[in-house]
């Protein structure tokens, strides 16, 4: 009997994802480098299963029905190359490799290139949802080469997590490195999510003394509300887990956080794309503060923060904290789809940003009943250029403006850090002032540098230069953007 499809790579997600597969009715063959990890795994959880071990990428290529499917589940970087090298002298044209890892797109970018020129197919899919998502229904971005989508389709549709109406949570995304790069957006929206509830949860612990039970039914509360989702589920979860001797674990945990690069690559690809994803950016910085513990420890003896307690009813501060989250989350997912709107132009893919939205909805990690809202603004108007600009969250964010000023300056008045919402209200204002700074900013990039600027009673496009000096001469430098 041949395998429907292979997968190589046996740690954590790449065991969930076959068990998955073989719970959805496929045959899977499996191979892993470390060949006793296939032995243990086939007289283990795959016992009795319709899974192949195999003991070499020859054996695996030979046990795969045509053309072949093969999910690469490694890690990221010169290993998917070396790997994808090694297999291509056991493939036939037309069969298809899939990266499942978390690879940078324009790795991906390359590969979809090389291989195609090869006469072979390639996906480079986001996997999101953890070890449990693997197992039991991950949200998926696949992308690459569009010829390869219907060979793969009913699998990954069939593994991938559900919504409440049945609507699998994995759609075809784009060419090339599309599919990578919306999981890395994905990924730098996750990163943002999490700093904004953990500056929420400082907000209270600092601000209004409340102990970890009471921050725990606040956080169930808002699980109620439009906040419904998974990371403030799982945040009431944590603040509720005592340790042995019945005190919050939490509180014992070393406040220095680590990361694996995701989201300074969403950073990265803002500052490329020259699109303003500021939330997100000081939700990776906030990660890199939090890693300077001991230089912290010393500079909190020399400033003293002195009482940094918030007078005023606990109910509505607490309420308007939770309000101001949710205006920060609506900020925070606008900048990240116009970083997507933005790429798609520069890398002519096709987004469905809808869609997107859809796949985010179930089996991620930043799932949330949220995502649905953003679905049908780009329903109502796939052209979309900010969430911003849509009835709903236009709306809403109106509303919410007074509460989000309201924290944001009692953090700042009490010195409790909230990078993430005061970016995203910095931004907001920013996006919604007709007339910014940025001519004088222009006049100071012509004085020293004889940059040129536009004016307001010209034409768009046409450039001046003024000779502030009186001895700069007339000459300007060329016209750039970065």
């Amino acid at each position: 009997m041949k395998a429907d499809i292979g997968l190589i790579g046996l740690a954590v997600m790449g065991e969930n994802l076959v068990m998955n597969m073989e719970s959805k009715g496929f045959t899977v063959a499996v191979f892993n480098r470390t060949i006793s990890k296939v032995t243990s795994f086939i007289e283990g959880r795959a016992k009795g299963k319709n899974i192949i071990g195999t003991y070499s990428l020859k054996e695996l290529a030979e046990s795969l029905e045509k053309p072949r499917r093969i999910m690469m589940m490694v890690k990221a970087g010169e290993a998917v190359d070396e790997l994808i090298n090694s297999l291509i002298p056991f493939l036939e044209p037309g069969d298809i490799l899939i990266d499942g890892g978390n690879s940078h797109f324009s790795d991906t970018v390359r590969r979809t290139k090389y291989l195609e020129e090869k006469g072979f197919l390639y996906i480079g899919v986001g996997v999101s949802g953890g070890e449990e998502g693997a197992l039991k229904g991950p949200s998926m971005m696949p992308g690459g080469s569009p010829a390869a989508w219907p060979h793969v389709k009913e699998i990954f549709q069939a593994i991938c997590a559900k919504v409440e109406d049945g609507s699998p949570c994995c759609d075809w995304v784009g060419e090339n490195g599309a599919g990578h790069f919306v999981k890395m957006v994905h990924n730098g929206i996750e990163y943002g999510d999490m700093q904004l509830i953990c500056e929420a949860y400082q907000f209270m612990r600092d601000g209004l003394f409340m102990t970890d039970d009471e921050m725990q039914a606040v956080f169930k509360d808002w699980n109620k509300t439009e906040l419904d989702s998974y990371l403030i589920e799982i945040t009431g979860d944590i603040l509720g887990y005592k340790d042995m001797d019945g005190s919050p674990i939490v509180e014992k945990i070393l406040d220095t956080a680590g990361q694996k690069g995701t989201g300074k690559w969403t950073g990265i690809a803002a500052l490329d794309e020259g699109v303003p994803l500021t939330l997100i950016g000081e939700a990776v910085f906030a990660r890199c503060l939090s890693a300077m513990k001991a230089e912290r420890i010393e500079a909190a003896k020399k400033f003293p923060k002195g009482d940094t307690h918030i007078a005023g009813d606990r109910a509505e501060l607490t309420e308007a904290l939770r309000k101001a989250l949710y205006a920060s989350k609506i900020i925070s997912y606008a900048q990240g789809y116009t970083l997507m709107a933005s790429a798609a132009k520069a890398y002519g893919w096709k987004l469905n940003y809808g869609g997107i939205a859809l796949m985010w909805r179930g089996g991620c990690i930043i799932r949330s009943v949220f995502l649905g809202k953003i679905k049908e603004a780009y329903d109502k108007n796939p052209g979309l250029d900010n969430l911003l600009l849509d009835g709903y969250f236009g709306a809403t964010v109106k509303s919410l403006v007074p509460a989000w000023r309201n924290i944001v300056a009692e953090a700042a008045l009490h010195g409790i850090p909230m990078p993430a919402f005061s970016s995203a209200l910095a931004y907001f204002d920013g996006y919604t002032t007709e007339r910014l700074p940025a001519n004088l900013l222009q006049a100071q990039r012509d004085y020293f540098g004889a940059h040129t600027y536009e004016r307001i009673d010209a034409p768009r496009g046409q450039f001046f230069h003024t000779n502030w000096t009186g001895h700069g001469g007339n000459t300007s430098a060329s016209t750039y953007n970065a």
